[in-house]
Parts: structure tokens; C-alpha cells; sequence
């Protein structure tokens, strides 16, 4: 039997890739156990989503387990053994703001469940392929003490410097940098899977998104950027915007181009603890000013919503993906969703889960 394990099962990417790899392994086995309710409250849990999962993949089977729990772990682990092919960890924390709030929490979920999932992997299924959900946050703020420069609707990065024409590279710093404590919980787990990686032999790739999307994201104010907006934008609820005059630039990949990337390295594994930016680069990317323009133009309603000098701690000004190492590893992937399909059919999702 091939097996893949995928944490953080009910989530934006965990859900995503049940769906991809549900007709690709006999089994695929999914660890959630909601804890993004206990971080954004009851209108971001994933309670929706694993019921959808459970009732649709037949193959599908769901442990609501706590990656923080070893022993849990070690007994998910020890049923399925060496027949896990694939091991897909994307539960974390994922806010800078609520990290903050409970630093023991945020640390113990993001270092020290991928700590756990390593040592489960590399005791009984060391032969399994480990891809891990890291972010562009690892860079801190390092990507803020670049020449940028102010354009009408957006922060943009001096025509004249490398970066301009694909994005950053993943040579760029991750020392010496305000992270937030998530990027620093994120930092720790990023290099525990290069190390295993570089130090077992173990096949794990760390892949640093940029902002994650897709349709099926429970999406709240501290994390989910475009699903949130889109939300307040169906809905009228409000939304603040963080600083540097809504010019800041994200770019967005969808869920589906994402896990697509993960299938193609699982196919063909590179050794060593690699290491991929993966976001939207130069295809899809937006500032929050233009984000609010593409939500209206998509609902037809005007957005209700504010403005606050005071932006997030280590928030980018400007972050772009360069995706070229990727596409060189693996030259057949390539983008299928750009940034208004992918924010129409969020549109569509939250019509279909929130008709009222």
C-alpha cells in the first residue's frame, strides 16, 4: 500500500492536497485537529472542510491528532509504517499578531510538532518523501531594506536592481532581521527540514510561500489575506488596512499550483534539504489597494473599510517570489491560476458556504 500523510488535513493547502493526491496513493491519511478555531475563533474553523474531505475521498482517513503530541504521533506513524510514500506538513500557526499573544503556543505548534513529524518520518518511514509549508516570513523584514520605490497603487522595487525582473531569490538573508515570532517559530522548523535533509539523507524539501490562496481557505482577519478581504467584501463587514498606505505588495499563489509543485517533487525527489520560494512571482501579485479594487470589481459592492498608520511587526513592504529554481529543478510545472480566477472562484466558495 502507498500511503500519504498530510498535516494540517482541514486547512487551505492540507485540504488541497488530500484532493490532489486522493486519486495518486491507496490511502491518504490526514492529522488535524482544529486548533485554528482556538487561534482566529469560531468563523475560521476547518470543521466544514474535513466533513467535506471524509465525505467525498473514500480512501480518505482522518485522525484528530495534535502535532504537538509525540505519542499520538507515534502511534498514527507505527500503524501505517514504511508504507507512507509522502509526508505533507502544512499545520502550523500561521500569524505574526496572534504569535505574539502566546509564544509558547505558537513555538511548541511551529518548531517543535515539525521536530516531532521529522523524528516520526525518520523512524518509521525514513525512505517517505518530507515537504514541508514554510513562508516568506524566515526573510524577516530584510525584504524592507530594499530600493523601493512608491508608484500610484503600490509599493514597487527599483527597475535598475536583480530582483526587478523574477522576484527574491533564496539567497537572500534570513539572519540578522526582525521576523515577528512566527517567522522565528517558522525559521527554526525551516532549518530543522533542510538539516534533516542535508544530515540523515532524508528526501525534504522546505518551500517558502509567499501568501497561500485558493477557495477553500476559512480565512479571518489575523490570517488569510485574500479570502478574509473577499469575505468583508461579500459580506460588508469591515476591514483594516496595516500601514505603509495599502501599497504593500504580496504575491499570491493558489493552492492547486502549490500542491502541484509538491507532486512534482515527490516524483523526483532532489537530495540534500532543498529549498523553493514558492509564490505567485511576477505572475500574480497585488498591493492591498489593488486587492480592495479586484473585490469590488468581482461583488459589484463597494468595501467597507479602514486605514491604520500602526503596520504588523515585520510585515513586508514589498515581497515578490523568484520561482526560477524551481522551474529549473522541475520545468514541466507550471502557474494555472492567476490572481482574479483565483479570487473569483474564492468569490464563488464563500457564495456557496455563506449564501446569506
Amino acid at each position: 500500500m502507498k500511503i500519504a500523510l498530510i498535516t494540517g488535513a482541514g486547512g487551505l493547502i492540507g485540504s488541497e492536497a488530500v484532493e490532489f493526491f486522493a486519486d495518486k496513493f491507496d490511502l491518504v491519511v490526514g492529522i488535524d485537529n482544529n486548533l485554528r478555531r482556538y487561534f482566529f475563533g469560531e468563523q475560521a474553523s476547518t470543521d466544514w472542510n474535513r466533513a467535506r474531505l471524509q465525505n467525498t475521498f473514500a480512501n480518505y482517513r482522518h485522525h484528530a491528532a495534535d502535532i504537538r503530541d509525540v505519542e499520538a504521533l507515534g502511534d498514527i506513524f507505527r500503524e501505517y509504517g514504511a508504507d507512507i510514500a509522502l509526508v505533507v506538513h502544512t499545520a502550523a500557526q500561521p500569524s505574526h499578531d496572534w504569535a505574539a499573544r502566546e509564544p509558547f503556543t505558537d513555538f511548541t505548534v511551529n518548531a517543535n510538532g515539525t521536530l516531532n513529524l521529522l523524528e516520526m518520518t525518520r523512524q518509521h518511514c525514513p525512505e517517505a518523501v518530507f515537504i514541508f509549508t514554510s513562508t516568506n516570513k524566515v526573510y524577516g523584514d530584510n525584504p524592507n531594506f530594499l530600493p523601493l520605490v512608491e508608484l500610484e497603487t503600490r509599493w514597487e522595487i527599483d527597475e535598475r536592481h536583480p530582483y526587478f525582473a523574477h522576484g527574491i531569490d533564496e539567497q537572500m538573508s534570513i539572519d540578522h532581521t526582525t521576523h515577528s515570532l512566527f517567522g522565528a517559530s517558522k525559521v527554526a522548523a525551516d532549518v530543522l527540514v533542510q538539516e534533516y535533509g542535508r544530515y540523515f539523507g532524508m528526501k525534504t524539501a522546505v518551500f517558502r510561500g509567499g501568501c497561500l490562496t485558493g477557495p477553500r481557505h476559512s480565512g479571518a482577519q489575523l490570517h488569510g489575506f485574500l479570502s478574509y478581504l473577499m469575505k468583508c467584501a461579500l459580506t460588508g463587514q469591515h476591514y483594516t488596512v496595516f500601514g505603509y498606505k495599502g501599497k504593500q505588495v504580496r504575491d499570491n499563489i493558489h493552492s492547486h499550483d502549490l500542491v502541484n509543485m509538491f507532486w512534482h517533487f515527490y516524483q523526483a525527489p532532489r537530495p540534500g534539504g532543498q529549498v523553493y520560494n514558492a509564490g505567485g512571482g511576477r505572475f500574480a501579485n497585488c498591493s492591498m489597494q489593488e486587492a480592495i479594487a479586484l473585490c469590488e470589481t468581482i461583488t459589484g459592492n463597494k468595501m467597507n473599510y479602514s486605514y491604520s498608520e500602526q503596520n504588523r511587526v515585520g510585515d513586508h513592504i514589498w515581497y515578490v517570489s523568484d520561482v526560477r529554481r524551481f522551474e529549473q529543478h522541475y520545468p514541466t510545472w507550471r502557474f494555472e491560476y492567476g490572481l482574479t480566477a483565483t479570487l473569483t472562484q474564492i468569490f464563488n466558495e464563500l457564495r456557496e458556504r455563506q449564501p446569506a
